[in-house]
């Protein structure tokens, strides 16, 4: 499908979806969620893709939810409640608060490059991604509260299990916002880098991970968040041998033995 709410590129096993709103701060509206999904879609299916890069355009990383189209529904009475996010979700339409399920859901790793403000279901979706590098501009803000709302796009289950309970339920009580120091300090954030050298470090990342065997990679993302939710040992146990097994039949494993053994660098095929 043709994008016009988000730039799409991708190009040595890596594609970016930069959210593409600049003038509304990348505030979630139902174009651009609807090209989001359509082209991390588009990932799972590109087998030559390994990993995926989240950014925005502008000055903020996302905004949240479009306040435009909250006034029109609430205030105004313009717009039915079945198109909010909320509606559309009730009825198995696209919608922003569904993107961070598509990411985590998603079989390849998701780098979020936050450059600016991430805000509300905005922060959701970096939250969503499995390693987030923040530029020294970036803010993290749990706002919903400041809208009368409970958090939303999976933001009361991702954020505890970044920062612990504690921490998440001092963020989303006071809608504070938290710059990317403390960000990194807390666990929000993995990196920190200045502005300019944001989406290098992004690239960088993902190249050393679109190296690696892409059946692993996505048997390694499965594993580590079936892990963190399993309250057995054993049982994890269990899963990680079954992944296990399922690797010893591929091709890439049986290269990345052969050329640990010949040490020689791997080439991985994707089978």
């Amino acid at each position: 499908m043709p994008y016009e709410r988000i730039i799409f590129e991708k190009g040595e096993g890596i594609a970016t979806i930069t959210l593409n709103r600049p003038d509304a701060l990348n505030a979630w509206n139902e174009q651009m969620t609807e090209e989001t999904i359509a082209a991390i879609r588009e990932v799972s299916r590109d087998e030559d893709i390994r990993v995926l890069i989240v950014t925005g355009a502008g000055q903020a990383f996302s905004s949240g939810a479009d306040v435009g189209r909250l006034e029109d529904t609430f205030l105004k009475g313009k717009t039915p409640i079945v198109e909010t996010g909320v509606g559309r979700w009730m009825l198995g339409k696209p919608a922003a608060i569904t993107v961070a399920l598509e990411l985590r859901n998603l079989g390849k790793p998701v780098i979020a490059a936050v450059n600016g403000a991430a805000v509300g279901v905005g922060l959701s979706v970096a939250l969503a991604c499995d390693v987030r590098i923040a530029s020294e501009d970036a803010r993290f803000i749990a706002a919903w509260v400041k809208r009368g709302l409970v958090p939303d796009g999976g933001g009361s289950y991702l954020l505890p299990r970044l920062v612990g309970p504690g921490m998440a339920a001092k963020l989303i009580f006071t809608g504070d916002a938290i710059d990317a120091k403390e960000a990194a300090r807390i666990g929000m954030a993995d990196e920190v880098v200045p502005q300019q050298d944001l989406m290098k470090a992004a690239k960088e990342l993902a190249r050393r991970i679109a190296q690696n065997p892409p059946l692993a990679l996505k048997m390694a993302k499965q594993t580590l968040y079936r892990g963190i939710d399993e309250s057995d040992l054993e049982s994890q146990i269990d899963y990680e041998i079954y992944l296990q097994y399922a690797l010893f039949n591929t091709e890439d494993f049986k290269e990345g033995l052969k050329s640990f053994m010949e040490k020689r660098e791997p080439k991985f095929v994707g089978r």
